[in-house]
């Protein structure tokens, strides 16, 4: 890589498989969900991912560039960790805060890399490409603070009850032993 525009258009390729991982990984993620607001927030981000997908082409278009040819490695370690979610077991409210810790992962990643070719695309002079840019930021941004939302409100309550609940029963298990014994 001989120059900041090299680098520039090897983090927009980057981006471009990042974000058609995510359409594929998505819809299992929402189906996964047990919560509606989750389920809602993967569906609505999936569309959202669309829309990162064609604002991406386009910016291939103003710089005259392709975007394929390119594997995000980074993205299919996320999708792959988070795939191990989907094949997990338990409260369907602790499943739901492993998908979103998984998402928000997906979303910290997406922010770093997105901030950082805007910030390529400024330097170079390039204010359309750095501007489309700021707007999948700014979505990107808007995604993690709905499923930190979504944690606090519902979800992470909703396992901590789970948890309590467990403890409880242990609890009463372990008394019924110790008075089953003491007979």
């Amino acid at each position: 890589m001989d120059s900041l525009s090299e680098l520039m258009v090897d983090e927009l390729k980057d981006l471009y498989s990042a974000e058609n991982q995510l359409l594929k990984a998505l819809p299992k993620m929402a189906n996964k969900a047990s919560s509606s607001q989750l389920k809602a927030a993967f569906t609505g981000h999936l569309k959202e991912t669309e829309g990162h997908v064609k604002r991406l082409q386009q910016i291939a278009k103003i710089l005259d560039i392709e975007l394929g040819g390119k594997k995000c490695h980074a993205m299919e370690g996320l999708v792959e960790e988070g795939s191990e979610v989907l094949e997990e077991d338990g409260p369907a409210a602790v499943i739901d805060s492993a998908l979103i810790g998984a998402a928000r992962r997906v979303e910290h990643y997406e922010m770093a890399a997105y901030c950082s070719t805007r910030g390529m695309a400024e330097q170079l002079g390039n204010d359309q490409v750095a501007k489309l840019l700021e707007e999948t930021t700014n979505e990107e941004q808007a995604a993690d603070d709905k499923l930190k939302a979504i944690a606090q409100d519902e979800v992470f309550p909703e396992a901590a009850d789970e948890n309590s609940e467990e403890n409880e029963d242990e609890a009463r298990s372990v008394k019924g032993k110790r008075t089953a014994s003491a007979k």
